[in-house]
């Protein structure tokens, strides 16, 4: 009974106020970027978009390890990428400005990628090995400039709430700029929204902040960066819970 009660607030309430809501963000985005506000308009909105999203679908979020992040230091975000919700649950409790880099595919969503390439969000194109390279580049540049970053290391949302192994992609830029990783642990997304579901199902989410990881004097070569990507990956690991290690 409460599941079929969920499922009428779900799309009559739900569904349409997302979709008014987003469309409404983007515009703000949008409009706020073009004249010259990018620095506020780039994160507040989609900030107060993703956390009215969590609310509105019900879904409770606790969120572990801010005092972990230093507020004035640009950092590289690796998390665990579970489901749809994992962009509400990171934009929307993580408490600091980031520059999003994500599929090229989101480029084409109205409304959403029209406001993401406002925000100076980057868009990883892999067609090519020369095409990855230039998303890599456009990264770094966000990165010299202040900014924070949040990349999903695997690359794709798990089909089984399990991680698969890290791409190197998020460590070369670390290194190259020399700013630390921070490994984020995401638990609930998977069951909130997994991969190839519409149907969004009411369910707690966590966060939690894992201690940065300094990469001065990394090993930047093939076998360096991976080992990095598996470290942080058994950090994200060792906070899961127990049904998504």
């Amino acid at each position: 009974m409460v599941r079929i009660l969920y499922m009428i607030y779900l799309w009559l309430f739900f569904v349409p106020v997302f979709l008014v809501l987003t469309i409404l963000t983007a515009l703000t985005v949008i409009i706020g970027c073009l004249l010259g506000g990018e620095k506020i308009f780039a994160y507040y909105p989609g900030m107060i978009w993703s956390r009215l999203t969590c609310y509105l679908a019900l879904c409770p979020v606790k969120v572990r390890g801010r005092e972990n992040i230093n507020h004035k230091q640009s950092y590289v975000f690796v998390s665990n990428h579970q489901g749809a919700f994992d962009i509400f649950l990171v934009y929307g409790f993580l408490g600091v400005p980031v520059k999003w880099v994500m599929k090229a595919g989101i480029a084409k969503i109205p409304f959403v990628g029209a406001a993401c390439r406002a925000a100076g969000f980057i868009f990883v194109d892999n067609s090519t090995p020369k095409a990855a390279a230039r998303s890599v580049l456009e990264a770094e540049r966000c990165l010299k400039n202040g900014a924070s970053v949040v990349v999903f290391p695997e690359g794709s949302r798990t089909y089984t709430g399990k991680m698969i192994r890290f791409k190197k992609g998020a460590y070369q830029m670390a290194a190259d700029q020399h700013l630390p990783i921070v490994p984020i642990t995401l638990n609930g997304p998977f069951d909130v929204l997994p991969i190839g579901s519409i149907n969004v199902c009411r369910h707690r989410m966590e966060m939690v902040i894992h201690p940065a990881l300094f990469t001065d004097g990394m090993d930047i070569s093939h076998k360096g960066l991976q080992e990095m990507a598996d470290k942080t990956q058994a950090i994200i690991a060792s906070s899961l819970w127990d049904k998504y290690k």
